[in-house]
């Protein structure tokens, strides 16, 4: 895919656990972590928290998994994830990570809207909601 626009926009803070839902308090990608490892994705390179943004009018969808597969994390949650490679241009640098797609069929809530992507990256200092970055999914 082509790099797109996109505005970051604010998100649950499930992910991070820094969020009104407590069920969570360390964060869902904290949680999943070991499950992802013992598939053989490690996330820890990345903040234990999404990156979410707005890529409207574009609906997309993940292509090119590396990951696409069921993962019980927490209790009897079972969830069918998707993992992409992605980068993004921000702050004048490249990053890469991965588009973290939590697929809408099995999670059980916290859903974000279509044109929405949440993105598993390295922290990046000083990046705000309302900023303009780039995308390639």
């Amino acid at each position: 895919m082509n790099w797109v626009s996109g505005t970051v926009t604010a998100g649950y803070g499930v992910a991070s656990g820094t969020g009104e839902d407590r069920r969570y308090p360390a964060g869902t990608i904290q949680l999943q972590q070991p499950f992802f490892l013992e598939k053989g994705i490690d996330l820890s390179n990345y903040f234990a928290g999404t990156l979410n943004v707005d890529l409207a009018p574009l609906k997309p969808v993940p292509q090119d998994p590396i990951f696409d597969g069921v993962i019980r994390w927490f209790d009897n949650i079972e969830e069918r994830f998707v993992l992409s490679p992605v980068e993004i241009q921000a702050k004048g640098r490249r990053y890469s990570g991965l588009w973290y797609y939590p697929h809408p069929e099995t999670k059980p809530d916290h859903f974000q809207r279509e044109t929405v992507v949440e993105l598993l990256l390295p922290w990046i200092d000083g990046l705000t909601v309302g900023e303009k970055i780039i995308v390639r999914l």
